[in-house]
C-alpha cells in the first residue's frame, strides 16, 4: 500500500495497533468478530432480556387437553398436558430457573424472578394435584416429578426448587417435591460400592460426567436448606471420586465417560460435560461450609479445571464441541457455562481476577454473538449420550430448540455483570489487550 493511501478511521472504542508504513504511523482497527470492547452491564442485560422474552413466549404456563383447550388445576386428568413449548419440568429448565433467579437477583429486574417463581410454583401445584388423584405417574405429564427414576429427573430441578425455597418465594407444594427429588439422589440412584453415582447404560457401571450437575448442586443446596452435613459430604464425595477417575491432569480436562473394567477409558473431552462439572463445583463451593474438610480439595480441583479450560479457549471466546479438537464446531452452551463458572470463581476470590477475568469476559462476548435478535440461543448441541468415537461428537446436531443453552446464558450474563461491577477492564492501548486490575 502506498504511504499516501487513506485508511478508514478507527472507531474510538477499538484497540489501536501501531505499525509503520514507510515513515508514517498507521492505525489499524482489529477485525474482532465479537463486541470485544463493549463490556457494559447495560449491553449484557440487553442480550439477557432478549433471551427472557424468548423463553417467556416459548415456555408458557398452563395445561391443555388433546384439543388444545385449557384445563384448570382443579380439573386435571391423565389426558392433560402442558401447553406446547419447552418442558417446564426438565433438567434443562431446572438450569433455566436457576439462571433466571440469579439474573433477577443481580439486575434487580423482577421479571426474571417472576419467570422462575411462577413456573416452579405452577409445576409443583400440578404435581401435588395429580398426587391427590392417585393417578399412575406414567399416565400423567409429571411422571418425572411424581416418580423420578434417574438423576436427570431430579438434580437440576431440585437445585432450582431449593433456591426458590431458600429465597422465600416457594409455595407450600414446593417443599414436598424437594423431598421427592432428594430421596432419589441420596437413596435410590445406583451407586458403586464407594458411593459414586453411576448408570447402567450404555454399559454396566458407567460414569457420566454430566451427573455431577445432576446431583451435586441439589445435594449442596439441600445441605444449606436443612443443615444436614451428610448432604455436603455426599456432594464432596461425588466431585472427588468422579475427578479421581475422569480428570486428566496432563491437560486439565475431564473425560465425558468412564466405564468400569474398560482399558483404556474413552478420553473424549466433550464441552458441555466439562461445563456440567465446573458449574457443579462452583455451586458446591458457594454453600459448602468454610470448615468442611473436603473444601480445600474441591477448590484445588476447580482451579485445575479452570486452568485447563482457559488453555483451549478459541480466539472467538467460544470453546469447541470436543475441547482439544479445534476442527470440531464451536458450541454455545458449554461456553456459557465456563463464562459463568469463571466469573463466579473470580467474584468469590477463588481464582486470580487478573488472569481469568479477560477469559471470562471474552467468553461472554463470544456467547453474546450466538443470541439472535429474537432471543434464540444458537449453535447449542442437542442432548447427547456418551460415545466411544469422535464422529459421534463431531456430528451431533445443533439447534435453537436444544434447551441446554438458555439457563447457562442467563447464569453467565448475571455473573459477568457482577464481575464488571468489581472493576471493569482497562484498555491497554499500544497493541495491548483487555486488562483487569
Amino acid at each position: 500500500m502506498p504511504a499516501t493511501a487513506q485508511l478508514a478511521p478507527v472507531p474510538p472504542a477499538s484497540t489501536v495497533v501501531v505499525s509503520k508504513v514507510g515513515d508514517a504511523p498507521t492505525r489499524l482497527p482489529p477485525a474482532y468478530p465479537m463486541p470485544y470492547l463493549d463490556p457494559s452491564a447495560a449491553a449484557l442485560k440487553t442480550v439477557m432480556d432478549r433471551v427472557l422474552g424468548y423463553i417467556e413466549r416459548e415456555a408458557p404456563i398452563g395445561m391443555v387437553d388433546a384439543r388444545g383447550a385449557a384445563v384448570e388445576l382443579n380439573r386435571l386428568h391423565p389426558g392433560a398436558v402442558f401447553k406446547p413449548g419447552f418442558g417446564l419440568t426438565t433438567y434443562e429448565w431446572g438450569v433455566t430457573y436457576s439462571g433466571a433467579l440469579l439474573a433477577g437477583e443481580v439486575t434487580g429486574d423482577r421479571r426474571y424472578t417472576r419467570y422462575a417463581a411462577d413456573r416452579v410454583n405452577f409445576v409443583a401445584d400440578v404435581a401435588a394435584r395429580y398426587r391427590t388423584t392417585r393417578a399412575k405417574a406414567d399416565a400423567t405429564p409429571v411422571r418425572n416429578m411424581l416418580a423420578p427414576d434417574r438423576l436427570d429427573d431430579s438434580g437440576a430441578m431440585s437445585a432450582a426448587l431449593i433456591k426458590l425455597q431458600r429465597a422465600g418465594l416457594a409455595n407450600r407444594n414446593v417443599r414436598p417435591q424437594i423431598d421427592v427429588y432428594l430421596d432419589w439422589i441420596a437413596n435410590r440412584q445406583f451407586r458403586m460400592p464407594d458411593g459414586t453415582l453411576a448408570r447402567q447404560r450404555p454399559l454396566p457401571v458407567t460414569l457420566w460426567l454430566d451427573d455431577l450437575y445432576m446431583s451435586v448442586p441439589g445435594l449442596a443446596q439441600m445441605g444449606a436448606l436443612t443443615g444436614d452435613r451428610r448432604y455436603y459430604d455426599d456432594a464432596v464425595r461425588q466431585i472427588l471420586q468422579f475427578s479421581q477417575r475422569m480428570f486428566v491432569a496432563d491437560n486439565g480436562l475431564y473425560m465425558h465417560s468412564w466405564v468400569e473394567g474398560m482399558d483404556p477409558h474413552p478420553a473424549f473431552h466433550w464441552g458441555r460435560a466439562n461445563g456440567w462439572a465446573v458449574v457443579a463445583m462452583v455451586e458446591l463451593l458457594d454453600v459448602l461450609p468454610a470448615d468442611h474438610p473436603g473444601r480445600p480439595a474441591v477448590l484445588a480441583q476447580l482451579k485445575a479445571h479452570i486452568a485447563g479450560l482457559a488453555k483451549v479457549q478459541s480466539g472467538t471466546g467460544l470453546w469447541h464441541q470436543l475441547l482439544d479438537r479445534p476442527d470440531s464446531y464451536l458450541e454455545t452452551s458449554a461456553s456459557a457455562m465456563y463464562a459463568y463458572a469463571m466469573a463466579r470463581a473470580i467474584n468469590r476470590g477463588w481464582i486470580d481476577r487478573r488472569a481469568y477475568a479477560p477469559v471470562a469476559l471474552l467468553a461472554w462476548q463470544g456467547v453474546s454473538t450466538k443470541v439472535s435478535a429474537a432471543g434464540e440461543v444458537e449453535d447449542v448441541c442437542v442432548g447427547t449420550g456418551v460415545g466411544f468415537d469422535p464422529a459421534f461428537y463431531y456430528f451431533r446436531p445443533r439447534h435453537v430448540r436444544a434447551a441446554h443453552g438458555y439457563g447457562p446464558v442467563l447464569l453467565a450474563g448475571a455473573e459477568v455483570i457482577t464481575m464488571l461491577r468489581g472493576g471493569g477492564p482497562i484498555e491497554g492501548g499500544n497493541g495491548q489487550g483487555v486488562i483487569f486490575r
